[in-house]
């Protein structure tokens, strides 16, 4: 028994192949890479007509199987007829046709109209029926995928088991590879390809079909940005948005749209991101109510029901619904990324391409289609003029052909004879032969000559067509406006510029401690707490350095910074260090990231930004101008103001008015004038250049601006002015005193 056994033993090693060495690396050339291009290719990465090869073994069987014009079938039938074409199983094909149905909303323009429960794109957990229970048929809208198909618009190749044929691709009679979104993971690469507008994308194929040389601006004035099913807020940045049309690559931001019922005092959440499901949010939601970070929130519940969508949150007595949804926005998926990777196959090559390469990519495939679909109906124009053309010759003589068909005794000469009789080939003498006797008649064969000339033609126009790059794409055209027309809807996703946000920016406790700021010419800063002056030295400056602001105020209060860059960068006066009078303070420019080069002129604390209070620009040329406080307020947490104020001439000083002032100018020419403060107009645009206040000179410009108050300027005869423009008078120059750093 043993014995056998190792005599079997050794049977088996016998045929086991020999273990060789092997690199790894050709291991995977060998092994893995054929796997690899395999998923790439066969499974996750959409081709240029938007189909994966699942979708289009589906769509392609539902098609086949008569259910575009027929009534809906058991999707477990359906299933069954997809396994002819598709190999993988019942239950992924199923996973596939749900995602393409009416019902489960993830589509702009659904292919499947279903009947049934189909779960729902923005649920995990509402799960779809089994396929015994629900039915479905092709949508209207796919006649438009199959255009051509059945006039050998796209190659056709053998199915696995060599039984039936199937398309390569579907002829698409628009772009739906944009149109559909679309996602999948193959190896070593993804594609995320989002939705965009039936119209739009209609209009932006249109506009390259007419302008090969269309640019990324021209585009996106015509296709505005995504649109998705689900609707929501798309928050627009045009550079963002001109950087993933150009490339296909970048991601942009969705927020969820709400409504607020003041008679329940609660929140519905009517959309939500294409990206995120109803599970998530609520989770996340649950999460930072535990944690004590949501106390406006009463109560939140799932609400959807056969009308739609809608999340319900309960609010506490008090509660500002639209501060809440900023802080939601903020903290939970309410507001969500989507991340555009547009990887295509074309010619069974993956490319990462954007909009306008896309679109090029589709009219040179669509091209191909509507040629041999053109060129499928001229061969059958040809073929029906050609037997019209044997039938004409018969018209020359009836009672021959008759006699030639009674005349011959074996059926099988027939034609022959036909052919022989009437100069004509084995296929016209054929249709000749079958005509009923009843037709033939001069009238019966007037009446089929008579198409002749419309053949002719319409074969010379196809012809033509066919040959004309231009016709083609005119024709094309043609037909993206007649798909506009019929199935163009208006955009789900509505768009709101990131400019006009008001972002939710967690506040912090910051305590109200009475401090003391200073800021230097060379743009150092100190902040020093009140109490701790009484006991603090001299304040300590850089060499060459002076103080130019002293200003009071507490840890609670916004600081505005202006540079001679004609920017202003906001920030908290909690946001610096308190320090010592000994040190130097922070270097504002480095601290605030101010643009290179850039310097401080000026510095205000603010609590609030008020209409009746002004900054006040003093500039070289001699003009001047005030700005409300409240121009610099912004909504959102801006850093950094551009253009806080002209920049046509360089800044001289600045100021801030509370209540009118004296104002000191002198120009390079030593003269100088003082005026009110309340004689500069007021202009609500930050960079107005104002009007002029010192009348001056070819060459000559203002270069010192200071406070009068606190000086002795009587002697100056002539120096106070009433009106502006004013002309200077001459002014001795004296050495600065203290009050030169209240410039408050």
């Amino acid at each position: 028994m043993a014995k056998k056994k190792k005599e079997a033993n050794r049977d088996v090693t016998d045929v086991v192949a020999p273990i060789t060495d092997q690199l790894l690396t050709d291991t995977m050339v060998s092994n893995y890479m054929p796997y690899s291009m395999s998923v790439i290719i066969s499974r996750a990465i959409p081709e240029i007509d938007g189909f994966k090869p699942a979708h289009r073994k589906l769509l392609y069987m539902m098609y086949k199987t008569g259910l575009l014009t027929g009534g809906r079938k058991k999707s477990s039938a359906i299933v069954g007829d997809t396994m002819k074409l598709n190999p993988h199983g019942d239950a992924s094909i199923y996973e596939t046709m749900v995602r393409l149905t009416r019902g489960n909303e993830a589509l702009l323009h659904p292919f499947i109209d279903s009947k049934g429960s189909f779960g729902k794109q923005y649920s995990s957990d509402m799960a779809y029926a089994a396929p015994r229970y629900t039915e479905a048929k092709l949508d209207a809208f796919c006649a438009e995928i199959f255009r051509g198909i059945d006039k050998n618009a796209v190659d056709m190749v053998p199915n696995y088991d060599n039984t039936m044929t199937e398309p390569v691709l579907l002829p698409t009679a628009f772009p739906n590879v944009l149109v559909s979104a679309n996602m999948g993971i193959a190896v070593g690469m993804a594609s995320q390809i989002c939705s965009f507008n039936l119209g739009e994308i209609c209009d932006g194929a249109i506009q390259v079909l007419r302008n090969p040389h269309t640019d990324v601006d021209q585009m996106l004035d015509i296709v505005k940005a995504p649109d998705f099913p689900g609707g929501g807020f798309l928050i627009y940045n045009r550079q963002q948005m001109a950087d993933i049309y150009r490339t296909g690559r970048g991601s942009f931001s969705v927020r969820a749209r709400y409504v607020y019922d003041k008679a329940e005092n609660c929140i519905d959440i009517i959309q939500i991101p294409y990206s995120t499901t109803v599970e998530a949010i609520m989770k996340k939601l649950t999460e930072l109510v535990r944690d004590g970070k949501l106390k406006e929130i009463s109560d939140f519940r799932d609400e959807i029901d056969l009308s739609g969508f809608k999340l319900t949150i309960d609010l506490k007595k008090g509660t500002d619904p639209d501060q809440l949804m900023n802080k939601l926005y903020k903290l939970t998926p309410l507001q969500d990324k989507f991340a555009c990777n547009f990887n295509v196959l074309v010619g069974g090559v993956p490319k990462q391409m954007g909009i306008i390469e896309i679109l090029k990519e589709w009219i040179a495939f669509r091209i191909g289609c509507v040629k041999r679909e053109l060129s499928y109906d001229l061969d059958r124009k040809n073929e029906r003029l050609h037997l019209l053309m044997g039938l004409a010759k018969i018209l020359l003589d009836i009672d021959k052909a008759i006699r030639i068909v009674r005349n011959t005794p074996l059926e099988k000469d027939v034609v022959p004879n036909l052919m022989e009789g009437f100069s004509i080939d084995e296929i016209q003498a054929n249709y000749i032969a079958e005509i009923k006797l009843r037709n033939l008649n001069r009238e019966y064969i007037l009446n089929r000559t008579k198409e002749i000339e419309s053949l002719q033609q319409e074969i010379a126009d196809l012809t033509d067509l066919i040959g004309s790059e231009a016709r083609l794409k005119t024709y094309i055209s043609k037909q993206l406006k007649e798909i506009k027309s019929k199935y163009g809807k208006a955009r789900m996703t509505q768009l709101i510029y990131d400019e006009d946000l008001d972002d939710y920016v967690e506040e912090e406790q910051v305590d109200t401690t009475p401090v003391r700021l200073w800021l230097t010419k060379e743009g150092y800063f100190k902040k020093i707490n009140q109490q701790a002056l009484r006991t603090s030295g001299e304040q300590k400056v850089k060499e060459g350095d002076e103080i130019l602001l002293i200003e009071d105020t507490d840890n609670s209060a916004e600081l505005i910074f202006f540079s001679d860059g004609a920017q202003c960068y906001k920030s908290k006066v909690s946001a610096f260090e308190t320090t010592k009078a000994s040190l130097l303070g922070d270097y504002v420019a480095g601290k605030l990231g101010f643009d290179n080069q850039e310097k401080t002129v000026f510095m205000k604390s603010m609590k609030e930004y008020k209409p009746n209070e002004y900054f006040i620009f003093i500039f070289a040329n001699g003009k001047g101008v005030k700005v409300p406080s409240s121009a610099y307020d912004t909504k959102s947490n801006r850093k950094k103001l551009s253009g806080a104020y002209s920049d046509t001439s360089p800044i001289v000083a600045m100021f801030y008015e509370k209540e009118p002032m004296d104002l000191l100018l002198i120009s390079d020419a030593h003269k100088a004038i003082q005026i009110s403060s309340s004689l500069i107009p007021v202009k609500t645009t930050r960079t107005s250049q104002g009007v002029t206040l010192m009348s001056l000179k070819a060459g000559q410009t203002v270069t010192e601006a200071m406070l009068a108050a606190g000086r002795d300027t009587s002697g100056t005869k002539g120096l106070r002015k009433i009106k502006i423009p004013a002309t200077g008078v001459p002014f001795e120059r004296f050495d600065p005193i203290e009050d030169q750093i209240s410039l408050l």
